[in-house]
């Protein structure tokens, strides 16, 4: 196959829909997609670059290296004959030493070929999901006081602090900059820019009424931004934040609360989202409110010599 294998260098737009079906094929037969957003609008962008491997007219594989990482996926038609060893080579022609890769789904042949190349784990990211709890019942005795799940607007406990929908335009700039304090440590999350936001805002899945976020008077305090892509598919939690000054409230519960009743509205019955392993504070909020493991995602490094 090598012989007929042509490798070179593309983008999303030029690959156009070929490279969505690409995605929707390999999701579709792996339970998880090969790209993470951050990827897909930084290659959108040119601060990624995309190598497409063409056998023929047809895209056999597709990798996406940039920020010290790569991601690749080979079409499950093309799987089990060596492509994934020539990409991987591909990417590690003239690449930093200390260039890490994604393996979406922990899947045993990525483990066998990070074992092959000398790649070890260094990152776990869980996927998490659960059923999207039910609407609370009636004519339990509770007066609703303090219930924390009681519509969009209205006021979170006795500190004035409300729930309500992101504002496009408005809020970009304070998002952004919670949104870096909040996760100052995480790789990708924590250095997301306006125009990263303004990616994700154009894509068609977005609604501001999905991105739920926490004020105290014109301060943003914390937030719970969904991701739904259709009826029958999960809704994700995308992300969620709370500034350090309001840690430890109860803001996080009581906005995945809200997302629950988001959820609910838009008639999504599964709910997913992805952590890290060691953040162990939100693995343990999350698998509290009944969520359990679905897929892993290792990051693989290979050690420095010396």
């Amino acid at each position: 196959m090598s012989a007929s294998l042509q490798l070179r260098a593309s983008n999303p737009a030029e690959l156009g829909a070929a490279f969505t079906r690409l995605i929707s094929r390999s999701s579709m037969v792996d339970g998880q997609p090969p790209f993470n957003d951050q990827a897909l609008v930084d290659a959108a962008s040119g601060a990624r670059s995309l190598v497409v491997a063409e056998h023929g007219d047809v895209i056999a594989g597709v990798v996406l290296i940039g920020n010290g990482e790569f991601e690749f996926v080979v079409d499950p038609e093309f799987r089990r004959n060596g492509l994934g060893t020539i990409l991987l080579e591909r990417i590690l022609d003239g690449a930093e030493p200390d260039i890490a890769g994604w393996a979406h789904g922990d899947h045993p042949a990525s483990r066998i070929l990070a074992e092959r190349t000398g790649f070890e784990p260094i990152r776990t990211l869980y996927q998490l999901r659960m059923p999207v709890p039910g609407a609370p019942s009636t004519g339990s005795g509770n007066d609703g006081a303090g219930s924390g799940h009681d519509g969009l607007g209205a006021a979170a406990g006795d500190e004035g602090i409300v729930v309500d929908a992101f504002r496009p335009g408005i809020d970009d700039e304070a998002w952004v900059e919670l949104n870096a304090r909040v996760f100052a440590d995480h790789p990708e999350q924590g250095s997301i820019t306006v125009d990263d936001l303004h990616a994700r805002m154009a894509e068609s899945w977005f609604d501001a009424d999905d991105f739920l976020v926490a004020r105290r008077g014109d301060k943003l305090i914390a937030y719970n931004w969904l991701k739904v892509e259709g009826p029958d598919e999960p809704g994700e939690i995308y992300v969620v934040g709370v500034d350090s000054d309001y840690a430890g409230r109860g803001l996080g519960r009581m906005l995945m609360e809200r997302a629950f009743d988001r959820l609910r509205e838009r008639g999504i019955s599964t709910a997913a989202l992805y952590v890290d392993a060691d953040n162990v504070g939100a693995v343990h909020l999350y698998r509290s409110l009944g969520f359990t493991d679905h897929t892993v995602d290792v990051q693989y490094r290979r050690p420095l010599a010396g």
